[in-house]
């Protein structure tokens, strides 16, 4: 157990560069999201309906949640999150810049949902406002993990191969890279379950 955390370690510290490069870019697309939603801004509040409204009808986590499933829920938006937003985004690191994209729009759409289905602002309290931000951090934590330690396979990727021109036959894969991002994953799925539990479970959900 001492050795997988060690490794676990060392793999977030080879990555750290490429994670905080996302979780600020999430950090700042959030921000614009909601400064325009708080601001009343037409097109960030007619989004956030859409989405939502969207959401509601075909999301399974927001289906239970509606139903008083509240578990279950958090397990869906724990799936989703995991298989559908951070596997797919990790693959995506490999290009080194689309990601970037993917988590600015992300990020935009996590800062336009700080207004309700009134267009009334979250941050009317404490609790409210302390559980927006903190089930952001959940989630931009192991999303950041994910996508950096893609986004350093993409790198060490080009790296060891940028000499070979297309010659793709002599293209070979970081080892190194691949393995670090086996244990930041290890690390992320908790952290995944860990940011749906909280959002859906919390009492602070209010």
């Amino acid at each position: 157990m001492v050795k997988i955390i060690n490794h676990i370690y060392i793999a977030v510290k080879r990555c750290k560069t490429y994670a905080f490069t996302v979780f600020v870019t999430y950090c700042i697309s959030c921000l614009i999201g909601i400064m325009m939603s708080q601001n009343g801004n037409n097109f960030a509040l007619s989004y956030r309906d859409k989405i939502v409204g969207q959401s509601v009808k075909t999301d399974k986590a927001s289906i239970n949640y509606l139903k008083g499933n509240n578990f279950s829920a958090a397990l869906h938006d724990f799936k989703g999150n995991l298989l559908f937003g951070a596997v797919p985004q990790t693959l995506m690191g490999f290009s080194i810049i689309i990601p970037y994209f993917t988590v600015l729009r992300q990020g935009w759409v996590g800062g336009i949902v700080s207004v309700d289905s009134e267009h009334k602002s979250r941050f009317r309290n404490f609790k409210s406002t302390i559980y927006y931000f903190f089930v952001l951090l959940l989630q931009y934590i192991p999303y950041s993990l994910s996508v950096g330690a893609g986004i350093k396979c993409g790198i060490d990727f080009y790296n060891d191969n940028k000499l070979n021109g297309w010659m793709i036959w002599k293209y070979r894969i970081h080892k190194t890279s691949l393995i670090d991002l086996g244990y930041i994953y290890i690390l992320v799925v908790p952290l995944f379950f860990i940011a749906s539990c909280f959002e859906f479970l919390s009492a602070w959900n209010i």
